[in-house]
């Protein structure tokens, strides 16, 4: 039953695949090559095997070709959308700095006003309380006085039933005199009434105007306490998601605000003399919120500074692949379990690649293992690796920023393709570029 079953299959390949003759003519005679239905089968079974992997192949470059494609459009519209939140925080700082100087300015000037008011108003009573004193002391000359006329009047008439016309005529000048101090004295009254009444209608005329300036005040208050509470909630809001970002990457936020001040801290200019403000002291509420608004903007604007010297961008941003992540890998030429100190990304030959943050190139040139290798220090310990380049358009000692070309991805040094292999090192220890990479795209 075996014989016939493999008799049947026989002539079932001979009838499917019939045996050919290759005939080869030469000088010294004719030979042929004899193809059986074996060498038919193994033909067509291998032509299959080549055709179907030249369609998983063709698949699989499809969808990396469409993947990279989604990639990069994702990485562009990040960076556009990075790059437009950086303008409108800057815009939206610089106008609420612009808002907050202006109230403050503002509040300064009503101050000024209303001390010169109350000044006034405190320079009308004191006047008013003079004139009040001499009303006072006249009153009491006219009353004296008036008394005095009236005891001459009195001795006059006495005088004149028991004395001679020389005593009458002393006691006439002497009430003469008398009436004359007492008309002065009424003069001197009335204008002293007339100031007084005078002085009144200015106190009132200052008491309105001080009423309408407080009105205008509180007004104005109100106006800055909306201006304050939107920028401490704006101040607020685009501070904490900077310091998450800081912190998820292990730089504590006080400790880079602290250095960022160090850092910056330049001052100078031309002598000029000690001058103090008599208006404000700095104790006004307002003046302090002023104050710590402005110091919280400023932290923001050491934030932003800082963040350009982390290397929270991605090195490449064309249709690229990641090929290998952080960690222990088996190595792909001598195989065996190593450490992998970054990351790798597969594209084209001469892909563009760009500083990750703002830094000082310290090796630009030809390092065993690494192959052409450009090196970056930063800010807060930082340093930046790009190996295996096919060019270098950087120079040692030069300054970069985030962003910037600094050189091409290539096939250098120890390496299976073309690839760009990207370390990131924390004062010299190996660390995770994707750990600085995810908690900037978070945020930005």
């Amino acid at each position: 039953m075996t014989t016939r079953t493999s008799s049947d299959r026989q002539s079932l390949l001979h009838r499917i695949f019939p045996e050919k003759r290759i005939f080869v003519k030469s000088d010294k005679g004719t030979r042929f090559v004899r193809l059986g239905p074996r060498h038919h089968l193994v033909a067509l079974l291998g032509g299959t095997a080549i055709v179907l992997w030249s369609v998983t192949a063709t698949s699989f470059l499809v969808i990396d070709l469409v993947k990279g494609s989604g990639e990069r459009q994702q990485i562009a519209q990040e960076k556009a959308v990075y790059e437009s939140r950086l303008n409108a925080m800057a815009e939206e700082r610089d106008t609420y700095r612009l808002a907050a100087l202006e109230a403050q300015a503002n509040f300064t000037r009503a101050l000024d006003e209303i001390g010169n008011f109350q000044d006034t108003i405190f320079d009308s009573a004191l006047s008013r309380q003079e004139f009040a004193a001499r009303q006072d002391a006249l009153r009491r000359l006219l009353r004296d006085s008036l008394t005095e006329r009236d005891l001459l009047q009195a001795r006059l008439d006495t005088l004149s039933a028991d004395s001679g016309d020389a005593t009458l005529a002393e006691l006439d000048r002497s009430r003469a005199e008398a009436e004359r101090t007492v008309a002065f004295l009424t003069r001197a009254l009335g204008r002293t009434a007339e100031d007084r009444n005078r002085l009144e209608a200015e106190a009132g005329e200052a008491r309105v105007q001080l009423a309408a300036i407080r009105n205008d005040l509180d007004t104005r208050d109100r106006a800055n306490e909306r201006i304050f509470s939107q920028l401490e909630e704006a101040v607020v809001l685009a501070m904490e998601p900077l310091g998450k970002m800081f912190t998820e990457v292990g730089l504590p936020p006080s400790a880079i605000l602290r250095q960022m001040r160090d850092q910056y801290s330049g001052q100078g200019g031309p002598l000029t003399p000690i001058s103090f403000s008599t208006k404000d002291d700095g104790s006004n509420p307002d003046s302090q919120r002023a104050e710590a608004i402005l110091t919280h903007m400023d932290d923001l604007n050491l934030y932003r500074m800082a963040a350009d010297q982390v290397p929270f961008a991605q090195p490449v941003s064309a249709a690229v692949r990641r090929t290998s992540g952080f960690g222990y890998r088996r190595d792909p030429i001598r195989g065996g379990t190593r450490l992998h100190a970054g990351m790798d990304w597969a594209g084209a030959y001469g892909t563009t690649v760009n500083a990750t943050a703002e830094g000082v190139v310290t090796h630009a040139g030809w390092q065993s293992g690494y192959g052409r290798l450009v090196t970056i220090s930063h800010g807060f310990g930082l340093e930046t690796r790009y190996a295996h380049l096919s060019k270098i358009t950087v120079k040692k000692g030069q300054r970069v920023s985030r962003g910037e070309r600094i050189g091409a991805m290539g096939n250098s040094g120890r390496s299976t393709g073309t690839h760009l292999h990207y370390e990131v090192r924390d004062s010299g220890t190996p660390v995770n570029p994707m750990k600085y990479i995810k908690a900037g795209r978070d945020v930005f």
